[in-house]
């Protein structure tokens, strides 16, 4: 549990950081930056996805100073590691003191692969943006309860 003086620190980790982990920081911070501190960060970071900005700029909300980065660039621990993808869940670094927990959501430039224009490639990134956003909602009180049945003796 984090310190009383303290809103419990989250990471959204994904492969890259450049998409779905920096849709979800983006949200956590615009939907609950009272009640969470929201980082993301990369297993194998590559820059901003530029379909991403503009996706999370439709929904009000600016990643565009957003940089990609990893855990360990971030000097400090977290109470929850939400993995967002696959692949950064079966290889998610050692993160001590952290709950790591499995989110995971389509990656929209996989998706997009044969879009034939960025309105076209739009369209996946924008329903994946929309479920992180759904993903979101309850956030505070997810955290809550995936620190409380760490302190109760849970896995």
């Amino acid at each position: 549990m984090p310190p009383a003086d303290r809103r419990p620190r989250v990471l959204f980790l994904c492969t890259g950081n450049s998409c779905r982990s920096q849709m979800a920081e983006g949200f956590a911070r615009a939907l609950h930056a009272s009640s969470i501190d929201a980082c993301s960060a990369g297993t194998n970071p590559h820059g901003l996805n530029p379909l991403a900005i503009r996706a999370m700029r439709e929904a009000g909300v600016d990643i565009a100073a957003h940089t990609s980065k990893r855990p360990e660039d971030l000097g400090v621990t977290f109470d929850v590691v939400f993995t967002v993808c696959d692949a950064a869940h079966e290889s998610c670094p050692v993160l001590p003191g952290a709950r790591i927990v499995h989110a995971g959501f389509d990656d929209p430039p996989r998706l997009a692969r044969d879009a034939k224009s960025d309105e076209e490639a739009l369209v996946h990134y924008r329903r994946v943006r929309d479920e992180i956003r759904a993903f979101m909602t309850d956030l505070p009180e997810r955290v809550r309860a995936i620190l409380a049945e760490r302190k109760d003796g849970g896995a």
